[in-house]
């Protein structure tokens, strides 16, 4: 068995980044956490947490974070199921999802899963699934079909993407149309190293490989915004864009050809009971917003 009180100290120190700030959480003296993490580390014969500004968790800290959180999952459930005669132990969950989901249709569904603590973890939807993989986050959104091991697997239907510029810049980097010479010139916009998208969409339009000169701009928002002044062209999800392409701020490159990314919601199969509140909401927002199968649009 794993002492609660050791186990809670962890958490803190990676959730809050530092031994001072988890005993401020914790309401306990910097020396008694320090100390709860000493011998947890001691008994299981490993380093936990990494001492660096912020504190940042081993393989093997990770790993027992995620374990702290499904048991403040499971007590939250209990507490329910006895009408609320246990105390609510408040734990963050950890969730993997990228910034395209969270900038359009999925914080909905978390702000409306009452009694729920969020650590998000922010990457790409192709790489989420690691998260999962290595046992550092409680659930994720994904992309493909791929199932975790371990894990339950929702299909939640496919985030469009258009290819988006300002009207000024298609006019002097695509006065021919989109080819694969003038993509090879054009400015385009990564959100970081990645992200595949504008690749991707440049292969499936000219069925070769290019090399995209490139900014790199990691947010979904100012990613339409520089796309809107014209820094480049990018892939961005067409609930993003709606308005700016109704009022000609932007224009899709080509409005016959989106790049559909499906999404996918897994986690544990043992925290299914636990994460049912936030799975529903995750599936009903998906419904109305993503396109089938599982969205609705």
């Amino acid at each position: 068995m794993i002492d609660t009180s050791a186990l809670m100290a962890l958490s803190a120190v990676l959730r809050a980044g530092s031994f001072e700030a988890a005993a401020a959480e914790l309401n306990i003296t910097q020396s008694a956490v320090s100390q709860r993490v000493k011998a947890l580390e001691e008994r299981l014969g490993t380093v936990l947490i990494r001492r660096t500004r912020p504190a940042s968790a081993t393989k093997a800290g990770a790993r027992l974070l995620r374990h702290a959180e499904e048991v403040g999952l499971l007590e939250k459930t209990l507490a329910a199921d006895l009408g609320d005669l246990l105390p609510d132990r408040s734990t963050p969950l950890r969730l993997a999802i990228n910034a395209d989901s969270l900038a359009t249709w999925a914080l909905p569904a978390l702000a409306a899963s009452e009694g729920f603590l969020y650590h998000l973890e922010i990457d790409d939807q192709d790489h989420s699934a690691e998260w999962l993989k290595r046992g550092e986050v409680s659930a994720a959104v994904t992309a493909g079909d791929v199932t975790v091991p371990g894990c339950d697997r929702i299909a939640l239907g496919s985030l469009r993407y258009i290819a988006t510029c300002s009207p000024k810049f298609a006019a002097r980097w695509f006065p021919d149309g989109v080819t694969a010479e003038a993509l090879a010139h054009a400015p385009a916009l990564t959100f970081n190293a990645k992200d595949r998208l504008q690749q991707s969409w440049a292969a499936q339009i000219t069925g070769t490989r290019i090399a995209l000169p490139t900014h790199y701009f990691a947010s979904s928002h100012g990613f339409m915004e520089a796309a809107r002044l014209g820094l480049g062209w990018c892939m961005n999800p067409e609930m993003l864009v709606e308005d700016a392409l109704t009022q000609g701020h932007l224009i899709s490159l080509t409005p016959d050809r989106p790049l559909d990314t499906a999404l996918s919601w897994q986690f544990p199969r043992q925290l299914a009971g636990p994460l049912k509140p936030l799975t529903r909401a995750i599936r009903q927002a998906a419904e109305a917003h993503l396109i089938g199968p599982g969205g609705a649009r």
